[in-house]
């Protein structure tokens, strides 16, 4: 690995650290099993999968690691109206990506084949069009925004019955075993690169940007205590920040997705429904 790419593994991995540490998750409310299981999920998102020659997507993975992201909110109001109420540094970085080409995915069923097509649109763009600076965004909302909470918020709220069974945890942020292939042998089956990959971790280590929805976060606070899901008997806007705080690491907050889509296309970003 170059000295570059070096220094970018060990920005996101620290990164990832603080963001663990700032979601303030402890023993007790997740157990020791899932704090460790989260803590590996960190260290194994790095080092980057970007290829090489990505001048450009390696600046951008530079810049997000050390973008602030703001999780520790007592309350958030409805409509965000400031740019300290998401995560507007890194997500303009996202806007204003110089490489390309560019393209953003309208992301919203988490049983859907999102990773899927994303993997291999990625895999099309630099192995096969040999364009090394192509970055993917999932524009993430509806139940796919289910997959960017982390297991502290899965386990709170029991979300395995909001999939309706269909997922006992959130294993979209798994590492699979398939990650750990030779990186070089780009057209191994069963390698890092292959479907039995696909993973938000492991899209995230080949430069891929996930946006989270802050229209999704407070539409799913208000379904919870509809539904009468909410021991600590927070207010709307409490258990809303709530669910902000515990993003997964890497995810760049927006004050709304569908908002946030013709901000990417007017940069250029081609646009894609999964």
């Amino acid at each position: 690995m170059s000295e570059e790419k070096t220094n970018v593994a060990m920005a996101a991995q620290a990164n990832r650290r603080s963001l663990l540490r700032g979601l303030g998750i402890s023993a007790g409310a997740v157990g020791f099993a899932a704090m460790a299981r989260q803590t590996a999920r960190a260290a194994e998102a790095s080092p980057a999968m970007e290829p090489q020659g990505a001048t450009t997507l390696d600046a951008l993975t530079a810049t997000l690691a050390k973008a602030s992201r703001r999780r520790d909110f007592k309350t958030v109001p409805m409509i965000l109206t400031n740019a300290d109420q998401w995560d507007s540094d890194a997500l303009n970085a996202v806007i204003g990506y110089a490489g390309s080409p560019a393209q953003v995915w309208d992301n919203t069923v988490l049983g859907g084949p999102w990773l899927n097509l994303m993997r291999n649109a990625l895999n099309a763009q630099v192995f096969s069009w040999k364009n090394p600076d192509f970055l993917a965004v999932s524009a993430t909302h509806g139940t796919a925004h289910l997959a960017l909470y982390d297991e502290a918020i899965w386990d709170k709220y029991d979300l395995a019955t909001v999939t309706q069974g269909k997922f006992k945890a959130n294993t979209l942020i798994d590492v699979p075993a398939a990650a750990s292939a030779d990186a070089a042998d780009f057209n191994n089956p069963a390698g890092a690169y292959a479907p039995a990959a696909n993973s938000i971790t492991v899209l995230q280590r080949r430069g891929v940007v996930f946006i989270g929805c802050h229209n999704a976060i407070w539409e799913f606070s208000g379904a919870l205590l509809k539904n009468g899901k909410n021991p600590d008997k927070l207010s709307h806007e409490a258990l809303a920040a709530e669910l902000t705080n515990h993003l997964i690491p890497g995810i760049v907050l927006s004050p709304g997705v569908v908002g946030t889509i013709p901000q990417l296309q007017r940069a250029g970003f081609h646009y894609t429904a999964s």
